[in-house]
């Protein structure tokens, strides 16, 4: 397996140091526009060499597009015309539905698996490409029906490669579901790194006095504007609608500390505690 891998970030290099070490791919291309990433990539051994798309994809059984969402937008039409009856290509964003709509179309859509592992962290770069970012994390690929089987059959080997769970779900469901479990969430830990950096202007009060609760929620406020502001312009109407319903418990929240509601207040958050039941499978 030639593996052509677009974008030398924390997913697409995660991805290359597992998929090389446990035999998906005998050779892996890489491809960024940047020449830092390139360097790095080559020199961390996450790809054996580096090339523009086109000559990679000219050699490659399977392109992997994992660029933000618009980037992914801009050169999967390109890509599509490339691609031959027997090469698959795979992306990795975000959200789904915006881009199984721009290739919906494409004489060559067949070829394409449009897919989402949902892993990840604060950092960004092939300086932060990790062993092991993916195991036991959920794979979903969308709208599987209208992809061939064995495009369908070689993402599945990939992700199953890299330990994951298989989830298969509609473009649209999965944009809605994400919205909840990881959009939000992002959200909110940028609201707080806000709200603290307008209210505490002692950057170093806030460096000692930061505890792991404060830590765990705001960590993901690292997360790069460059991937996240188009995540979120792209799934905006699914966020719109939780941002709403999460501002109602926020104000019910707030009223209830404001009157002093001590009952109130302790049956909200055991409603909250049944969270962890969920969590905990």
């Amino acid at each position: 397996m030639t593996l052509a891998v677009v974008g030398l970030g924390l997913i697409g290099g995660s991805m290359a140091i597992d998929l090389r070490r446990r035999g998906f791919a005998r050779q892996i291309i890489g491809v960024d526009r940047d020449p830092l990433h390139q360097a790095t990539a080559l020199r961390l051994g996450l790809v054996d060499e580096v090339a523009d798309l086109a000559a990679a994809q000219a050699r490659a059984d399977l392109v992997l597009l994992a660029v933000p969402v618009d980037a992914t937008l801009a050169i999967l039409p390109e890509v599509m015309d490339r691609v031959h009856d027997r090469q698959v290509v795979c992306d990795v964003a975000s959200t789904k539905r915006v881009i199984v709509e721009r290739i919906r179309q494409h004489p060559h859509r067949r070829r394409f698996v449009p897919s989402h592992p949902m892993a990840g962290t604060e950092f960004s770069g092939p300086w932060a490409a990790l062993s092991g970012l993916f195991d036991s994390k959920a794979a979903i690929i969308c709208d599987r029906e209208q992809s061939d089987d064995d495009a369908v059959a070689c993402v599945e080997r990939l992700y199953a490669t890299l330990n994951m769970r298989m989830v298969h779900m509609q473009a649209q469901r999965h944009d809605m579901h994400v919205a909840y479990v990881s959009h939000v969430s992002h959200v909110i830990s940028f609201t707080l790194a806000l709200t603290v950096l307008d209210k505490e202007r002692d950057e170093k009060a806030i460096f000692d006095l930061a505890s792991g609760g404060f830590s765990s929620t705001a960590r993901l406020a690292k997360s790069s504007a460059d991937m996240w502001t188009p995540i979120f312009q792209h799934n905006r109407e699914n966020l719109v609608s939780v941002l709403d319903a999460y501002n109602d418990r926020l104000q019910e929240f707030r009223r209830l500390i404001a009157e002093g509601d001590h009952e109130g207040l302790h049956q909200l958050i055991s409603e909250a505690n049944h969270i962890r039941r969920v969590l905990n499978g």
